[in-house]
C-alpha cells in the first residue's frame, strides 16, 4: 500500500447503513470540510477502476468540481473556471437526482461560481475573498458526518 493509498483509506467514510461506497461518502465529507484536494483523490480512487461504467462521467464531473475549488484555493481563477465548465458538461447529462445527489442544484452552483468569476474579470477570488460562501454538497438520503 502506497502512502497515497493509506491517506485515502483514512478519509473514507464507512457507514453500514448506507448503500454507497465509502469512497463516495468520503468525497462528500472531505468536500464539505473544504478539503477539495483530498475529496478529488478519494473519489478518483473509486472512479479509476470503474471508468466506462454508468457513472463514469458523473464521478469525473464531481472530481473536476473538487479540482476547480483546489484551483480557487491556490488563486488560479482561469483554471478553476475551465474545470467548472468541464464539471458542468459531465454532470449535465445525468438525471436531476443521481446517486442521491441533486445534480440540478450542483449545476446551478457551478453556473453561479462561473458567473462570479466572470463578473470580477477573474481578478477576485470568490472563495477566498468571501464573495460566495464555501459550497456544501448534501446527499438527499442521509447526513454526511464531519467527524474524522
Amino acid at each position: 500500500m502506497s502512502k497515497k493509498d493509506a491517506k485515502i483509506q483514512a478519509l473514507l467514510l464507512f457507514d453500514p447503513a448506507s448503500r454507497f461506497d465509502p469512497h463516495y461518502l468520503g468525497f462528500f465529507r472531505c468536500f464539505n470540510d473544504g478539503l477539495y484536494y483530498e475529496a478529488h483523490d478519494v473519489l478518483e480512487a473509486l472512479w479509476l477502476p470503474s471508468r466506462k461504467g454508468p457513472l463514469d462521467t458523473c464521478y469525473k464531473g464531481l472530481i473536476q468540481l473538487a479540482g476547480a475549488f483546489v484551483h480557487l484555493q491556490k488563486g488560479r481563477h482561469r483554471p478553476a473556471d475551465a474545470l467548472f465548465g468541464l464539471a458542468y458538461k459531465n454532470l449535465a447529462g445525468f438525471p436531476s437526482t443521481t446517486e442521491a445527489l441533486n445534480l440540478n442544484s450542483v449545476l446551478i452552483e457551478i453556473a453561479n461560481w462561473r458567473q462570479v468569476l466572470s463578473e470580477t474579470r477573474f481578478l477576485r477570488n470568490p472563495l477566498l475573498d468571501g464573495l460566495r460562501p464555501a459550497p456544501r454538497l448534501q446527499l438527499e438520503s442521509q447526513t454526511i458526518t464531519q467527524n474524522f
